[in-house]
């Protein structure tokens, strides 16, 4: 701390203005827990430091953030505790512990953005290295500096970006990635089972459909959501769609919100928005592929909550205090939907002609069992959907995990595609041609590199409702 920010030079009226505080609350402070502890002049009138501002600005925000004065003193000094001890910090942490306090008690000097930039760094390496108890003091410590929704968004959700990226370019290991995911979410289970009591009538009810296990997303909008005094029941990931008729008329939610992050499980989601659109329940979604397929939004009967996570509360909260028409899907033509009952009917032949045929390719059995269903239930699900070029994000994602994970030749691909192409051929005869046109048009061209082409729309750059 510098010698200015130390130096008694507010009266206690100003301490009242600048921090909301009143007069009887901070000599009660003053009284119970020692902070602050102003000097006096010579008359006997308190006099206070920037540093003491700074304090008891934080201690108040603890406070605003359902945290006892007592539990956020206490809390301010292990922090202050820390400080003295930074000469013990966990040498490969890269955030100093040190730097934590400091930055606390005097954020006005200091840059936020370098100091996040720093913790979520920090968070990444002590993840990547299994270090569990240096991940959870880093968020611990960043929670005491910023506000809970501040740390999800700017150190978790985007340290999870990162790691996911790094394991898709084959820099670290999917168990890496799984073991970062399992400390996010523990995390924001945590938060969200010490949220207050709601303070709003009505209850909104999140979850994932079927099939769709990623549940990072819909947890940290819950925390979001209940911080802001909603009634939030979280189901889960891949809810069943048999199920959700018979949740709703018990939970009686006055709003469902569902995020998928694949395509696969975005048409399962498109049914089951359907479902909720006849039985008029108002339904809001989001999640990573509609962000990266932008026409893909129009196909739900429901709010799209946008492609920023951090606009979502938002976005439900305009949704609750407006209400406004269920937004239709965009229809499905006939042809397509012929096609998919057409398809669906006939996969195992399908993919078991591509199996007689890639037999005897470099692909192990395993991975070209995972590629059958991974690209059968893709068509499929843009077929429901209503367009096939939905499938073409996918396919680029598959070329360069391939490439970076298995440093498999790209020309496996393309044969991959070949027998696939002539098995729905065989299988189809000429029932199938939505989808034998678009497999020829992409042997034609070509399969660009996923950051050259990330979407069939405008390539866009922004943070998604991951």
């Amino acid at each position: 701390m510098n010698s200015s920010s130390d130096t008694p030079m507010y009266n206690l009226k100003a301490v009242v203005q600048e921090t909301g505080l009143k007069p009887d609350t901070l000599r009660a402070w003053e009284r119970r827990y020692g902070l602050p502890d102003p000097q006096r002049t010579e008359s006997g009138h308190r006099l206070y430091s920037q540093n003491d501002i700074n304090m008891l600005k934080w201690l108040s925000t603890r406070q605003d953030e359902g945290m006892s004065i007592s539990r956020a003193v206490e809390l301010w000094r292990s922090l202050q505790t820390t400080q003295e001890n930074a000469s013990q910090a966990h040498p490969s942490a890269g955030l100093r512990t040190s730097s934590l306090p400091t930055a606390m008690a005097s954020p006005t000097t200091m840059n936020q953005g370098s100091i996040l930039a720093e913790a979520r760094e920090a968070w990444v390496a002590s993840c990547i290295a299994f270090d569990e108890q240096h991940a959870e003091q880093i968020i611990s410590q960043a929670c005491a500096i910023f506000s809970v929704e501040t740390v999800c968004l700017e150190i978790i959700q985007q340290g999870l970006a990162k790691i996911g990226e790094n394991w898709y370019k084959g820099k670290i290991t999917v168990q890496q990635e799984h073991f970062a995911s399992a400390l996010a979410i523990r995390r924001m289970e945590a938060l969200l089972a010490a949220t207050p009591t709601p303070t709003r009538p009505g209850r909104i009810l999140v979850g994932c459909p079927s099939e769709e296990v990623h549940t990072f997303a819909p947890l940290l909008l819950s925390l979001l959501l209940r911080r802001r005094g909603w009634d939030i029941l979280f189901l889960g990931g891949n809810v069943p769609m048999q199920n959700m008729l018979l949740t709703v008329q018990t939970a009686k939610p006055i709003l469902v919100i569902l995020t998928a992050q694949q395509l696969y499980t975005a048409a399962n989601l498109y049914e089951m928005a359907q479902m909720l659109y006849k039985e008029r329940i108002p339904l809001a979604f989001g999640g990573k592929v509609f962000s990266e397929i932008p026409d893909l939004p129009q196909r739900i009967a429901g709010h799209y909550l946008g492609d920023r996570l951090e606009e979502a509360t938002q976005a439900v909260e305009q949704v609750m205090a407006l209400p406004r028409p269920q937004p239709a899907a965009k229809t499905v033509p006939p042809a397509y939907q012929a096609a998919a009952a057409q398809f669906r009917a006939r996969q195992p032949r399908i993919e078991a002609e591509v199996w007689r045929s890639m037999g005897k390719a470099e692909i192990p059995h395993e991975d070209l069992g995972k590629a059958n269903l991974h690209f059968s239930r893709n068509i499929i699900a843009a077929l429901t959907l209503g367009d096939i070029d939905y499938v073409g994000v996918d396919i680029v994602w598959i070329k360069g995990l391939l490439s970076n994970h298995y440093q498999l030749p790209e020309h496996l691909i393309d044969d991959y595609l070949k027998a696939y192409l002539d098995a729905i051929e065989i299988h189809l005869e000429h029932e199938q041609t939505i989808v034998t046109k678009w497999l020829r048009g992409i042997l034609t061209k070509g399969i660009p590199n996923f950051e050259d082409v990330k979407s069939p729309g405008p390539k866009k750059q922004r943070r998604s409702l991951p």
